[in-house]
């Protein structure tokens, strides 16, 4: 499951970040490697929110931003909260 996780968020990003695919990988930092701004990476908390049909609170959504959140960090976010 984490794969197809990895596939659909990748192809988020690439979307919404307007990056190229070939440099999104796990250990990626959104801000760091992908230089996000916090307003983009709200944006994306929002379309990921609705994509996979979780809700990523405040201190989440804050923590993904202020500590430079891998791909990998978000993945295992999303399928942890999957079920729930």
């Amino acid at each position: 499951m984490s794969a197809t996780i990895y596939a659909r968020l990748k192809r988020l990003i690439t979307e919404q970040l307007g990056v190229d695919e070939d440099e999104i990988t796990p250990y990626v930092s959104f801000t760091d490697d992908l230089n996000a701004a916090p307003e983009e990476l709200m944006e994306l908390i929002m379309t990921l929110e609705e994509e996979f049909g979780i809700e990523v609170d405040d201190k989440e959504a804050e923590k993904i931003i202020r500590d430079a959140a891998t791909v990998q960090d978000v993945v295992e976010y999303i399928r942890d909260n999957l079920d729930e």
